[in-house]
């Protein structure tokens, strides 16, 4: 079972959608226990790294699924899914993520750029993880943020994107993969996305 988290916050049907579009079934959910006994995890996710954290935190969420990911569970963060596995992130503060993968999240700080990043770009793929299997260098993905991980240790940057500045768009560790983008506004080779990480659920 693979299930789309629901802390109050993201586009939590049209992720569903994209998955039920590639045949794979997953499950909308907002009980700990749920996170518990699921085979894999999407985390989805628009709007303040504050607020999805205070939001996780009041819902009981975090502990459910650190320990799924250290189980090796396959987890799949889209946007703040991303963000909120580094340590912090300054948006409107300091304020501390999970702190499985260490870094921080920071703003588009160059001038004469439109913040937020929105829209279609394209990813340059530097490691290839499983669920970029059927995806080819340059392909163009959906995008909108105005916040970017900066992750210590660049071993962990899948893919990235130029906006400015070369940005990780894309991180992989093992059973983690985490989009900057939207994979389930990308269309067709998003769908391909959500595809392949339900088959690796099948899998786990």
């Amino acid at each position: 079972m693979i299930v789309i988290i629901d802390y109050g916050m993201g586009n939590l049907r049209s992720v569903e959608n994209g998955f039920l579009k590639v045949g794979v079934k997953a499950k909308v959910v907002s009980d700990p226990k749920a996170v518990d006994n699921a085979h894999a995890i999407v985390l989805p996710g628009v709007g303040a790294f504050r607020d999805c954290m205070r939001n996780l935190t009041k819902m009981s969420l975090i502990e459910p699924i650190i320990k799924s990911i250290q189980k090796g569970k396959p987890y799949l963060g889209i946007c703040l899914g991303l963000q909120i596995l580094f340590t912090e992130s300054e948006e409107f503060g300091v304020y501390k993520g999970f702190n499985i993968l260490s870094g921080k999240v920071v703003r588009f700080h160059e001038s004469g750029l439109k913040v937020p990043h929105m829209g279609w770009n394209t990813i340059k793929i530097l490691r290839r993880p499983p669920i970029l299997n059927n995806i080819k260098d340059k392909d163009f993905f959906y995008f909108v943020h105005s916040y970017y991980v900066v992750p210590d240790n660049n071993d962990l940057i899948a893919t990235t994107t130029e906006y400015g500045v070369t940005f990780t768009s894309m991180v992989w560790k093992k059973n983690i993969f985490a989009t900057q983008f939207h994979p389930e506004k990308s269309q067709e080779l998003g769908l391909r996305i959500l595809k392949a990480f339900g088959d690796l659920a099948k899998k786990a």
